[in-house]
């Protein structure tokens, strides 16, 4: 008889061979001609991985200027959607941001695009991309840029697979993000990994992954910690989206743990960034403004 243990420890070794093998997946990848002037391309070398990792930063109009020398800025780190990640995938989404800080919308703040690895942030095999994530990633920016490096100026955001990502990583390390704001994610998958013992099914794949890794079990032992400060949450999706009623079922699971967060659903909206963005994203960036006016505060 095949154990619950022996079946995931299959599917789980499947996973880890297919990953150095997930067709067009790169840790560093081109920018593009037309990307705003205001990104950077950057990389950072992973010592968890041993070769280099890349992302994309957006600096604020300003930054660059000697007279703003002294000036340190919030950072929110976006995750962008899809299982097999780029950092440049959803760097067009900065011509928005832009037009909102220079029109004074939001308050200026960096942007960092995050590299999802091969499996959707998940740490797989050779793809240790959450946690390179959060242990080097992070560090990096903050040294190399001029960040606000309390909690209180650091946010952080996705959309889909990235609100995947974000739900996960904003429980598991609710000391380093004040604001959180996953978007559309499919916590009907979290939830099937929650319920089936760590398989994740997608058409005609199979995902294994750790039985209580997913949104809905890392909820639960947010709750149980009783975090405090916790994080400040918003979850936001389109009425239209395929997600929809997954995230309607995990905001209701949130509700009953007793896990405080704002809600935003967009109207007659389907499952996109830019349309979801456009509809309700100055909200969740000025949701983000609320924790750093309070870094601000606290700086002076």
């Amino acid at each position: 008889m095949i154990t619950l243990r022996a079946a995931f420890l299959a599917v789980f070794l499947a996973n880890t061979a297919a990953v150095a093998q997930v067709p067009g997946f790169r840790w560093v990848n081109p920018m593009p001609e037309d990307a705003n002037d205001q990104l950077r391309h950057g990389t950072y070398y992973s010592d968890l991985m041993g070769l280099d990792v890349g992302y994309v930063v957006y600096l604020p109009p300003g930054y660059e200027d000697p007279a703003e020398a002294d000036r340190s800025y919030p950072v929110v780190y976006y995750l962008p959607g899809g299982r097999v990640g780029s950092e440049v995938k959803s760097i067009a989404l900065a011509d928005v941001f832009d037009e909102w800080i220079r029109s004074g919308t939001i308050q200026p703040r960096i942007y960092v695009f995050v590299n999802g690895g091969s499996q959707g942030y998940y740490d797989v095999g050779d793809s240790q991309a959450e946690a390179s994530f959060v242990r080097e990633l992070i560090p990096h920016v903050d040294v190399t840029y001029r960040t606000i490096t309390d909690r209180l100026g650091r946010a952080i955001e996705g959309f889909s697979m990235g609100a995947r990502g974000t739900a996960r990583v904003m429980f598991k390390y609710p000391e380093l993000f004040c604001s959180a704001a996953p978007m559309s994610g499919g916590h009907q998958k979290e939830r099937q990994i929650s319920e089936d013992g760590g398989k994740e099914t997608r058409g005609s794949q199979e995902f294994a992954h750790e039985p209580t890794n997913n949104s809905w079990d890392l909820a639960r032992l947010y709750a149980e910690r009783s975090i405090s400060p916790g994080v400040n949450i918003v979850v936001a999706v389109g009425s239209a989206d395929m997600n929809y009623q997954g995230n309607v079922e995990w905001m209701d699971h949130l509700r009953t743990l007793g896990v405080e967060f704002d809600q935003l659903v967009a109207p007659d909206v389907r499952h996109s960034a830019v349309q979801l963005l456009n509809a309700v994203g100055s909200s969740i960036e000025l949701f983000h403004d609320q924790c750093f006016a309070t870094a601000s505060t606290a700086a002076d």
